[in-house]
């Protein structure tokens, strides 16, 4: 008798949120495991539960520029304690039916995988549980990403999953798929060595709109508002070649022409990752484009790094500058300077670069911030002629900064990362408010 060969639902959840858009958003982890599967000779399925592209979705699914697009929406009850945010609450992607339609078509899996994102995400994991468990009500459902390693124990209390694992899922995937399914294999791939992982399973999904790239995990900085360093504490880099590689193929195989650079040190020791790699790029002459909606690290944009970014075809740049406070930077991240963020402005003007593809991201909803240091940050930024884009804090468990958050709340921050959210710009004393937000966005307007 031929042995049973292990089925393994992967499922990226819905999101539940006052507002939820794909800026080049896929579950890249998922989808790495889903690859390292497949190649181990697992029997694989994909859902996601946000998928922009579903079968059913209307044929009239709009989308913006260079792949983007906003997600589907269905209005849903706000979570307790927050009913007084005069904002509408939704889980954003396809519908419940269509979920429950997905998951009765397929063969019974021997074991669920899911990730996890935004921490305050977690009421959309566990809606899309309590389908997958009314469905396969025996089946195991094991949890994985950012939340369940940043949250673990509200995670194995909240989430309904019968398993949650922290950290990466390429180090333990194997072993934890034998222990549920009792197949052991041999592992094809050194999980410390990202040139050996497979290409992400990007053809599992319903369309390929843009292929995330990641070259390097970890970052040398230690940000307090950042959990790189927790999630990813091994910095670990890919050889130039490789990259050039797996973009070749899915512009050849696939007609992919938008890459994203998920990396959150893409441009530190240049000379040896980012500069190469841009060069074998523009070798390769392909008509492909490339955004960096995680940012790049200004200090490493010179005069070089400008113009390779340019001639390889980047598109949408985005500047970590998180603010202009220079004076009182040290209690952020100590990583620019004024002089470094001017001239790296000047460096990508003469590159080539012009207003329409640069963006400096600036924190707004820090706790103890004032309204002047914004007003005065988004002035600079202007000034230097870059476009101001507000990211708005959202405190996150175990980085240094998170006491500070905690205490300057409003809300419990530490009883449920509901309130994390960063749509409610939680670090303030004060209620929500829209007339704040709409001020700040006419102050980045021309």
């Amino acid at each position: 008798m031929k042995p049973h060969t292990p089925h393994i639902l992967l499922v990226n959840p819905w999101i539940h949120d006052f507002a939820a858009y794909d800026f080049w958003a896929k579950p890249l982890g998922l989808l790495t495991l889903a690859s390292i599967l497949r190649r181990h000779g697992f029997n694989i399925t994909y859902m996601d539960c946000l998928d922009r592209f579903h079968p059913e979705a209307s044929s009239s699914n709009p989308h913006a520029r260079y792949g983007r697009g906003p997600y589907l929406k269905t209005r849903i009850p706000k979570p307790r304690g927050l009913e007084d945010i005069p904002r509408n609450y939704s889980r954003y992607g396809i519908r419940k039916k269509w979920f429950m339609k997905d998951l009765i078509s397929i063969h019974r899996p021997d074991l669920v995988l899911m990730t996890s994102m935004m921490t305050y995400w977690y009421p959309g994991i566990q809606e899309t549980v309590a389908v997958l468990k009314a469905v396969f009500p025996d089946v195991a459902i094991v949890l994985g990403g950012i939340y369940a390693s940043l949250c673990p124990e509200h995670a194995i209390n909240h989430s309904g999953a019968d398993r949650v694992k922290t950290g990466s899922g390429e180090e333990y995937i194997l072993k934890l798929v034998g222990d549920y399914t009792g197949v052991t294999v041999n592992p094809k791939f050194d999980p410390g060595d990202l040139n050996t992982y497979p290409y992400p399973a990007f053809d599992l999904q319903t369309k390929i709109n843009y292929v995330p790239l990641l070259t390097s995990k970890g970052c040398p900085f230690s940000c307090k508002y950042c959990a790189s360093h927790v999630l990813n504490p091994k910095r670990m880099l890919r050889n130039p070649e490789s990259v050039v590689e797996e973009i070749t193929y899915w512009h050849e195989r696939y007609a992919v022409k938008d890459f994203v650079f998920y990396d959150d040190a893409l441009l530190v020791d240049s000379e040896k990752h980012a500069v190469p790699m841009f060069e074998k790029i523009i070798d390769a002459g392909l008509n492909v484009r490339f955004h960096t909606p995680n940012a790049v690290h200004i200090r490493g944009i010179s005069k070089q790094t400008a113009g390779l970014m340019f001639q390889a075809g980047f598109k949408t740049l985005r500047l970590g500058l998180e603010t202009t406070a220079f004076e009182k930077r040290e209690e952020l991240d100590g990583k620019v300077t004024a002089e470094e963020f001017k001239s790296a402005v000047s460096c990508l003007k003469a590159a080539g670069f012009d207003k329409s593809g640069l963006g400096a991201y600036l924190l707004v909803g820090l706790p103890g911030q004032k309204m002047a240091s914004i007003e005065n940050s988004i002035e600079i930024v202007r000034q230097n002629g870059v476009d101001p884009i507000l990211a708005y804090y959202t405190p996150i468990p175990q980085t240094a900064l998170w006491r500070r958050a905690v205490a300057s709340s409003r809300y419990n921050l530490e009883a449920d990362p509901v309130f994390t959210n960063n749509a409610l710009l939680p670090c303030g004393k004060d209620p929500f408010s829209w007339e704040t937000i709409s001020y700040l966005k006419k102050l980045t307007i021309d």
